[in-house]
């Protein structure tokens, strides 16, 4: 058989449990008005992810894959492609033909960031990635890829005239400063 219940757990305990909600019903309330007003994000919040491009137009991304193997929710597809005299999209022998992340499936961790050696892809601030068909949550290279700023041309096009690759990478192309090597 089990004790009877004492005063204070018959009527005090109820009432002290009471007393949270009256509290906290009078209070100013918080709530962040979302879709009407949109607050600024921090400034190393992971977003959409971005395909950069060089100041001349060409794009970074060189097909190598890394940012793929790096994606622990295999969210990321890439197929390298080598560029031509005739079509060049990127300064050095690769670029990426298909570039795709799922975003049914990326996680936004940033870890395809840290892969990449040449800085092609980046996150942005954006966060509304929210869509009612499944296939369009799965951005497309031209979906991805950084609008082109003035001054810059559309890939394929040939590199900067006297630029070598090694310029590219040093961040010496759209400066003046070519290396003589």
């Amino acid at each position: 058989m089990s004790e009877p219940k004492t005063l204070k757990e018959q009527f005090w305990d109820p009432v002290a449990g009471f007393g949270v909600t009256f509290r906290t019903m009078f209070k100013k309330v918080v709530t962040e008005q979302y879709p009407f007003e949109k607050l600024p994000t921090a400034p190393r919040f992971h977003g959409r992810h971005q395909l950069n491009r060089w100041p001349d137009g060409l794009e970074k991304c060189i097909g190598c894959e890394l940012c793929a193997w790096a994606c622990p929710a295999d969210a990321i597809y890439v197929e390298g492609a080598s560029n031509t005299e005739e079509e060049r999209f990127s300064p050095g022998e690769r670029y990426g033909r298909v570039y795709q992340i799922n975003y049914l499936r990326c996680i936004l961790c940033g870890l395809c960031i840290e892969a990449c050696p040449t800085r092609a892809l980046t996150m942005t601030n954006e966060y509304e990635l929210a869509d009612d068909n499944r296939a369009d949550l799965i951005y497309e290279k031209s979906d991805l890829l950084a609008p082109l700023l003035p001054g810059m041309e559309q890939p394929p096009h040939p590199m900067r005239a006297g630029a070598t690759e090694r310029d590219y990478y040093r961040g010496a192309v759209g400066t003046g400063e070519g290396s003589a090597s």
